[in-house]
């Protein structure tokens, strides 16, 4: 039995300004309940309120649990804030988000590792869909922001008359756009979890959806999930191997999610990693934890037990 009151005053972070914000509001409710029915003296604070965040320890408050999706939240800036008032928090620290939220450059680390990814390579203005074609060696290419989560502004691309309406969608010229081929075959996400990979789970967006979108994630009844995966044994033990040698590779420390497409030929290719993952009722992170039989509650509380083990001084 956890004895509660080591914690102190929690504060859950929740909301922000990204993309993600209505996502943020859902999983920091969820959250801070969860939190609040096991006794914990917890505490919702939306991080739009910067003068508040800056002041969290003149607050009373002893650690903080990080419900922030995206910019600003899952990119080390406010892990860099917390750590600057001395206060524990949930998940990675300032070095390993800042990098995990750059699409770009957590591929690069990661084939320098040797781990499969596939080609990638940053938007210019001068590129257009053939160009990229030729230097990706792929007909269909997918066009995403390199800074964002959750989907957001990703497009499929397999035309020029596609490709500038792509380009728009990921934030126009000004964002940093990232183009890699686009992988036919199964999506499927590993969660880590104290050093330890749970359950895979098998996405499979309803035919309405071109692929798993924020659509398909957030709003749609009708997307499957299945846990554990119906895979292979040894295809599900390698996924999980990478989804472990991926998150520490970036430096990850007590939670997160590192995505995949399985393809044709049963082999996986890592495409990101999350450090601060959805915890809404569509959310994967709480379906891996039920498959090993740990409730939501529990799983809240373990994610904030780890910061009575952490010095704030060497998250990085």
């Amino acid at each position: 039995m956890v004895d509660v009151g080591r914690f102190g005053k929690v504060v859950v972070l929740y909301g922000g300004d990204s993309a993600e914000r209505a996502v943020s509001l859902n999983s920091g409710q969820a959250v801070y309940e969860a939190l609040k029915n096991q006794g914990v003296e917890a505490h919702l604070l939306d991080s739009r309120d910067k003068i508040a965040v800056m002041r969290l320890q003149e607050q009373g408050f002893a650690r903080a649990f990080i419900a922030l999706h995206g910019r600003g939240g899952e990119d080390g800036q406010m892990q860099a804030l917390l750590k600057w008032q001395g206060l524990p928090y949930t998940g990675s620290g300032v070095l390993a988000c800042a990098l995990a939220m750059d699409k770009v450059m957590t591929k690069r680390l990661w084939s320098g590792y040797g781990l499969p990814v596939a080609p990638e390579c940053v938007l210019s203005e001068e590129m257009d869909y053939a160009m990229l074609c030729a230097r990706l060696g792929a007909e269909v290419l997918a066009v995403k922001p390199a800074l964002e989560g959750s989907s957001v502004g990703v497009s499929r691309v397999s035309s020029q008359q596609e490709f500038l309406p792509a380009i728009e969608k990921a934030g126009g010229v000004t964002e940093k756009i990232m183009v890699e081929p686009w992988i036919v075959g199964r999506e499927l996400t590993c969660v880590v979890l104290a050093g330890k990979a749970l359950p895979i789970i098998e996405i499979r967006a309803a035919q309405e959806f071109e692929f798993y979108d924020f659509q398909a994630k957030y709003e749609a009844d009708n997307t499957g999930y299945f846990c554990p995966a119906p895979l292979e044994e040894a295809v599900a033990l390698h996924v999980q191997e990478l989804a472990v040698a991926a998150f520490e590779a970036v430096g990850g420390k007590g939670w997160g999610r590192v995505d995949f497409m399985l393809d044709e030929n049963n082999r996986p290719w890592l495409l990101e990693v999350n450090m601060v993952p959805g915890m809404t009722s569509h959310s994967l992170v709480p379906l891996a934890a039920r498959a090993v039989g740990m409730s939501f509650e529990a799983l809240v509380l373990a994610l904030l037990e780890q910061t009575l083990d952490k010095d704030v001084d060497h998250y990085d």
